[in-house]
């Protein structure tokens, strides 16, 4: 019996010790086999900051036009759509990158101030006149821009003015002047807002105002006016330009992504995007790009 218990010990201690030694096989998969692919990070796109005019934004055209830029060059544009005087004051703080506007005194003014550099002639339309079918101002069969300014003011036809010290209403106030006319009394409203909102108005009121054609054309199956006059090569021409906020004056501006910017603007590429934008749904373009201006040249 004392051996028999003896024997059961022994047998015990056996199994205890071979299950200390026994470990668990290793991983014989031959390294190559091994799942081990790390997926590449991308780098974080980085910012831009384009100040703009309402009009590009208004017809769509940055929509497509910005879209393209972000997707080849991993850049995200924060686009800041104002009216031009207030769009090169935003420049003029180093609060933007890039400007895309449409008010050539204004912009050359800040060129020379040092503000702005690299500008550039990008594309251009016109600005019409538009107003109700029955133009009870008579106003479609002026000589120019400024006799049909006079006979709104003569007849005290509703109009609607921007007033928001943009590229449009620049050109507005240059026309009542050389007009010789003043524009005062409930007749003459200024609102204070972009392009759209100023065309909606003087839908609503049945009255004129000054659009650039782009807008107009973009809105023209919402609203019941129609373009009254249009050609006046002195006062109506409307060309739009491209510029970088000048590093010397604001040095936290990121001028190579504003130069890469500029320079997609005026390529082949984005002067086709120009060129054929608005055709599919408009019957025909918002705007022309410089590549196709000719003999239409821009200060």
């Amino acid at each position: 019996m004392k051996t028999l218990f003896t024997k059961m010990i022994l047998v015990s201690i056996l199994i205890s010790l071979f299950a200390g030694c026994v470990q668990q096989a290793p991983n014989t998969t031959p390294p190559s086999s091994i799942n081990n692919t790390i997926t590449p990070v991308s780098p974080a796109p980085e910012e831009i900051r384009l100040a703009t005019t309402t009009s590009t934004c208004d017809t769509g055209l940055l929509d497509i036009f910005n879209k393209k830029f972000e997707e080849e060059n991993n850049v995200i544009i924060s686009t800041i759509c104002e009216g031009t005087g207030k769009a090169i004051a935003t420049g003029e703080l180093g609060a933007a990158d890039v400007l895309m506007v449409h008010a050539v005194q204004a912009e050359l003014k800040a060129v020379a101030n040092g503000s702005f550099i690299n500008r550039t002639y990008l594309m251009y339309n016109y600005f019409v006149i538009i107003g109700p079918q029955s133009d009870p101002a008579g106003i479609m069969k002026s000589s120019n821009a400024t006799d049909a300014f006079s006979k709104i003011a003569a007849k005290q036809s509703p109009f609607v003015s921007r007033g928001d010290n943009s590229g449009t209403h620049m050109m507005e106030l240059s026309i009542w002047k050389a007009a010789n006319t003043t524009p005062t009394g409930t007749w003459y409203q200024s609102v204070g807002k972009g392009m759209g909102d100023t065309i909606t108005t003087a839908d609503i009121k049945n009255g004129y105002t000054l659009s650039d054609r782009g807008t107009y054309l973009a809105m023209k199956d919402k609203i019941k006016l129609g373009i009254l006059f249009e050609s006046d090569q002195k006062y109506l021409f409307n060309p739009y330009h491209v510029m970088a906020v000048n590093p010397a004056k604001f040095p936290n501006v990121k001028y190579d992504i504003a130069l890469k910017y500029i320079k997609y603007a005026t390529s082949a590429q984005g002067q086709d995007i120009i060129r054929n934008y608005g055709r599919d749904k408009f019957g025909e373009a918002l705007f022309v790009p410089e590549e196709d201006a000719g003999n239409v040249t821009s200060p």
